[in-house]
């Protein structure tokens, strides 16, 4: 008999968008949460390859239906939904959920134990709570943009959105959390995120640069990452290089002197890296004790040994990812690819909320679904 997904009787009302919060109803969908998600009537079912893509990305294991919120009869609906629903997610600014009376203080009124998540770029109760922005933004905001630039170069911060994958994850945890609590107390809660509080919270006090510390020119074409942070690494690197008579100049042989020397210490070091492959250098520098990380494209993370033994990715229309996370029973499961935009109207108001046909159909020729 198959094991039921750990979530299988958790109905997720889903108003996100983007990244952040379709990436924490996507968890929730893999481990078997219904999640309906809501989209206007009108949206495209497909765009360019890119948001095709992007789209299909977040948003598996879901259903789909189309709903105009601005209409008597699209608002009247989102609460029937909400009234049968354990949480309703959205990543809103503040003022939308609240200009549709969809907030908290009017859920609970339908739905006294409702779980309702709402993620912000600087939560609901800041005195910035009007701000807007995506993950580039709240980078800047927490202050992690300013921490990556090269020495002397300008604030340049990750390359893609960091802070929405984690804010995704704090939300489903936080929601995972409401939900264990109800069902000690039979009550529900609020969950306010702060995006950009959330970023704040995993960046340390700035230590001293490190040096070595950069991405160094192989071979192959590739490049390969490394850092050293202690006396042992730095004695494991020249190991490594096979112990070469610059590295025991004077000015290499504390920690300030290679930092104030890193320039020259990177010539030095991306002369040894040239005479080898990418993954030559990385597994030369680990087996020596040093940090270090081939910089890896897309079609390197798909052959990587790891992920492969792990059976990270999953094999559907195209390669995608699967979850990190492994459980002895109810597992992840991946039985949905994304939703096109309403696909599942008839299910979502013909069985659960019992609408007929003929109610059905009128209520497409109005442009409410």
């Amino acid at each position: 008999m198959k094991t039921k997904s750990i979530l299988h009787n958790v109905r997720v009302l889903d108003f996100t968008r983007v990244l952040a919060g379709p990436y924490a109803t996507r968890l929730l969908g893999d481990f078997g949460a219904e999640v309906i998600k809501v989209q206007r009537p009108g949206t495209p079912a497909d765009e360019d390859a890119f948001a095709r893509g992007y789209y299909n990305t977040w948003n598996r294991n879901k259903r789909s239906i189309t709903l105009d919120l601005n209409k008597p009869e699209g608002l009247a609906l989102a609460k029937k939904l909400a009234g049968i629903s354990d949480a309703v997610i959205e990543n809103f600014t503040p003022r939308v959920m609240e200009n549709w009376g969809l907030d908290y203080t009017s859920l609970k009124k339908i739905k006294s134990d409702i779980i309702m998540v709402s993620m912000s770029a600087m939560g609901r109760q800041s005195p910035r709570r009007d701000y807007t922005g995506y993950a580039p933004t709240v980078h800047a905001l927490a202050g992690l943009t300013g921490r990556m630039a090269l020495p002397g170069g300008p604030p340049l911060g990750p390359g893609f959105s960091y802070a929405d994958h984690i804010a995704g994850l704090y939300a489903s945890l936080g929601l995972l959390g409401a939900l264990e609590e109800r069902t000690k107390t039979g009550e529900g809660q609020y969950l306010d995120i702060s995006e950009v509080d959330v970023m704040r919270g995993l960046l340390t006090d700035e230590e001293a640069p490190s040096a070595p510390n950069n991405i160094y020119p192989c071979r192959d074409g590739g490049w390969c990452a490394a850092a050293v942070f202690t006396e042992e690494e730095w004695r494991g690197l020249k190991r490594a290089l096979g112990s070469p008579g610059w590295a025991e100049d004077a000015q290499f042989s504390t920690a300030e002197g290679r930092r104030e020397n890193r320039a020259e210490l990177d010539g030095l070091i991306s002369v040894w890296t040239r005479e080898h492959t990418a993954n030559e250098v990385m597994s030369l520098l680990q087996a020596n004790g040093a940090a270090a990380g081939k910089v890896q494209d897309a079609a390197d993370l798909a052959k990587d040994p790891q992920l492969k033994a792990r059976g990270f990715f999953i094999q559907g229309d195209v390669l995608t990812d699967a979850s990190p996370i492994r459980m002895g029973r109810g597992g992840a499961e991946y039985e949905r690819p994304a939703p096109a935009p309403g696909q599942d109207n008839d299910y979502v108001y013909g069985k659960l909320l019992g609408l007929s046909a003929g109610e059905i159909s009128a209520l497409k020729n109005k442009g409410v679904i």
